[in-house]
């Protein structure tokens, strides 16, 4: 079945992000659990009873919620890698963490074929927007959700090119893959070739795109080669939360829910998510870092602070949403949709 264009939103100044509200679970079956390269397991998901699972888009990803012994449930958030048009499944490619807070040590070790496991629905902070150029940035891991990219952006005829780095072409997940794109792909293994060469980014180029994902340092250094670029075309999709400096406000403000009708008071040593649960109006969350989008609340009035790691520049400007795991306010009163 053939992409869609219109699974492309017109700007990502101006993207569609996901409806506000608790996104649905199901059990799915670990129907086959495979060794991509070290470190690096892909995991096929299926729907039991051969019934659909949620659709999504290019960059999308999902929760799954794991039983660890030590810890009890533990939630974690991994990109679709797989045929977006499979109805009955979803992929995704788990690396072994070396300093893991047990997730992917659980899914390595202990995630067996035939478990079933707890999933959420799917959900995009990363959408792949119209543009005629695009440039594709991966480091490790980072190339689960851009391989869903390369597929649309490729079926579609868009210009697109690969830079994709990792420590060892052994500890590269996806090369095979990768191969029937030839020249659009460049294979940069550290300890060959050493830092990926991003001087392709100096200049901006017209209606291009950069999509990049992959561990701090490379996200920090895409970030300063490409300082040229309007911060619209150039998307982040990071692992954990960026580092944040003190709030804005340390005092108290308020939070007017327009639904609800409660006014609600947020102290300086507590978050927006812990005050609004202390008001019985729970709102859905799982990060608590500001990364995977589940808290995001709509703003009706007032002035956020955001800390979070998922907005760009022009959509911050716009003050009109929020995601209440970290982000505060900066004006006296904020006015939520809740």
């Amino acid at each position: 079945m053939p992409i869609k264009a219109d699974s492309l939103t017109a700007d990502s100044s101006s993207a569609t992000r996901p409806a506000i509200g608790r996104p649905g679970i199901q059990s799915l079956r670990v129907a086959r659990k495979d060794l991509l390269a070290d470190g690096v397991v892909r995991l096929r998901l299926e729907e039991p009873h051969n019934s659909r699972v949620p659709d999504w888009t290019p960059g999308s990803h999902i929760e799954l919620v794991l039983p660890t012994s030590d810890e009890g449930n533990i939630s974690r958030h991994y990109s679709l890698c797989g045929d977006r048009w499979d109805p009955h499944a979803y992929e995704v490619a788990v690396l072994n963490e070396p300093n893991s807070r047990g997730g992917s040590r659980y899914i390595h070790d202990k995630l067996a074929v035939g478990d079933m496991i707890t999933v959420g629905t799917p959900r995009n902070n990363f959408h792949l927007t119209q543009g005629k150029k695009f440039n594709f940035i991966a480091g490790g891991i980072g190339i689960t959700p851009i391989m869903t990219m390369i597929k649309a952006a490729h079926t579609l005829g868009i210009d697109w090119h690969l830079h994709y780095g990792g420590r060892t072409r052994a500890s590269m997940a996806f090369l095979d893959e990768l191969e029937q794109y030839g020249d659009r792909v460049t294979v940069w293994p550290q300890d060959e070739m050493g830092h990926l060469d991003l001087s392709f980014l100096k200049e901006p180029v017209q209606d291009g795109r950069v999509y990049c994902c992959g561990p701090e340092p490379l996200l920090n250094a895409v970030a300063g080669a490409a300082a040229a670029w309007p911060s619209w075309a150039v998307r982040f999709e990071r692992f954990v939360a960026a580092a944040l400096e003190a709030p804005v406000r340390t005092e108290p403000f308020e939070l007017e829910l327009a639904v609800s009708k409660k006014t609600v008071t947020v102290g300086t040593d507590e978050t927006v998510l812990s005050a609004l649960a202390c008001a019985g109006v729970p709102v859905l969350a799982s990060c608590m870092e500001g990364v995977c989008g589940t808290c995001e609340v709509g703003v009706l009035k007032g002035t956020p602070e955001h800390r979070d790691s998922l907005l760009n520049d022009g959509e911050r400007a716009k003050n009109d949403r929020m995601f209440v795991c970290v982000s505060r306010a900066i004006s006296d009163r904020l006015v939520l949709d809740l």
